[in-house]
């Protein structure tokens, strides 16, 4: 019996467990998820320090004319301090002198030699970066399950750190299955097809930060599906497409069993692509999707995205939307959940008019896609809908309800 969207989703996040971990440059993190809270152990800036290139000055001090004929930069230890009467010349980011209260940024002053002509009004720490306004010593700048950007690696660095400890790269195997599938590179007969879903299936996880491994098609046997899947025991997710329908030769849900699977659902709700499967073999993950191109791409992008989130290690693994409203009347068969591929042009999203599950082309087009409940069967324009991102990542720490209503 199929099981819901839903209860597939809630299946695979309650039975995969993040990957191990490893240390790392912190110029390779990029992309990586923290396994620890990242503390300061000092503050940031170290120092008070001036914000702006001018005079460093005493508020009692306003309007009026004051001698100047120290400078500070950065980098220097200043050791002077600053008495009422004068100003000292200050660069961006140089420590204060000692008795400093404001700074008068150099544009707002009038200088003749060594004498100073300082505004009306001086307002008290402008213009002054404090010691530790940006991270406290002792505090959490970055968190267990976030993942690494480039400004997280500047934070990093600002704090002396060399090496992290992040999740490890997820392991992704591929293969598809089907004696007519034959490699893009190969010459096919009349008779025969190029296998398109194993090379999309690869690029995708690499598009999702994974280490990926290609094992050529396998043969429709036991034993040949059998080889195929014990030299893949070592990726965290095993991906197949093909061989999970009801056909004569579609062994290979059989052979995943015959190797110890635990198999967790074979049949999903959705269409396209309801002989979707999902079960683990020890720690790896095993997807079984249809063979049809455009029903594996939908199903990849519910579950298998899941899944690689999941095991990320990342806090925010649940798939979220965009609400967004439909550009123009759409009409679609009801009776069934439906995921619907469309474009998004930032303000309205338009689902693709043809998209059948054994095409290829309109995979391409698709910047999202909605999931439609059975009884919907219009889509009037300006309806509000909630979009699932293909082309970049959207994800959140809850879970939401993925359905357009």
């Amino acid at each position: 019996m199929a099981i819901s969207i839903t209860e597939a989703l809630d299946i695979i996040y309650a039975n995969c467990s993040p990957v191990s971990t490893e240390i790392i440059p912190i110029e390779e993190s990029l992309g990586r998820i923290m396994t620890e809270d990242s503390i300061a152990t000092f503050d940031l800036p170290r120092f008070d320090n001036s914000a702006m290139d001018g005079y460093a000055v005493k508020c009692t001090d306003a309007d009026q004319i004051v001698i100047s004929n120290e400078v500070i930069y950065a980098g220097d230890d200043p050791t002077m301090t600053l008495q009422q009467g004068t100003a000292i010349r200050i660069m961006t980011g140089a420590p204060l002198p000692k008795g400093c209260e404001a700074i008068i940024p150099i544009e707002n002053v009038t200088v003749t030699e060594d004498k100073v002509f300082l505004p009306k009004n001086i307002e008290k720490d402008a213009h002054i970066r404090r010691a530790g306004e940006d991270v406290k010593c002792g505090t959490a700048y970055l968190h267990k399950g976030e993942r690494i950007t480039a400004y997280s690696i500047a934070l990093l660095a600002s704090q002396g750190i060399t090496h992290l400890k992040v999740y490890r790269k997820i392991r992704v195997a591929v293969f598809g299955t089907g004696d007519e599938l034959r490699p893009h590179f190969e010459k096919i007969e009349p008779h025969q097809l190029y296998n398109s879903n194993t090379p999309m299936f690869l690029a995708r996880a690499k598009e999702l930060g994974c280490e990926t491994r290609y094992i050529p098609s396998s043969g429709d046997t036991i034993d040949a599906l059998e080889a195929s899947v014990t030299s893949a025991l070592d990726a965290d997710i095993i991906i197949t497409s093909g061989g999970v329908s009801m056909g004569d030769k579609d062994f290979t849900k059989e052979a995943f069993g015959n190797l110890g699977m635990k198999l967790y659902f074979d049949k999903v709700d959705i269409k396209p692509g309801k002989p979707t499967a999902f079960g683990k073999i020890d720690n790896t993950a095993i997807i079984n999707l249809p063979g049809n191109p455009l029903a594996s791409m939908v199903n990849y992008e519910l579950f298998i995205r899941a899944v690689i989130h999941k095991i990320s290690g990342a806090n925010a693994f649940y798939h979220t939307t965009v609400e967004t409203t439909v550009r123009e009347d759409f009409k679609l068969k009801k009776g069934k959940y439906t995921v619907r591929l469309g474009t998004f042009d930032g303000k309205t999203f338009m689902p693709l008019k043809q998209q059948l599950p054994g095409m290829v082309s309109p995979m391409q087009k698709a910047d999202g896609f909605i999931i439609t409940l059975p009884d919907v069967d219009f889509l009037p324009k300006g309806m509000k809908v909630k979009m699932i991102p293909i082309c970049w990542e959207l994800n959140s720490s809850k879970e939401e309800d993925l359905f357009t209503h």
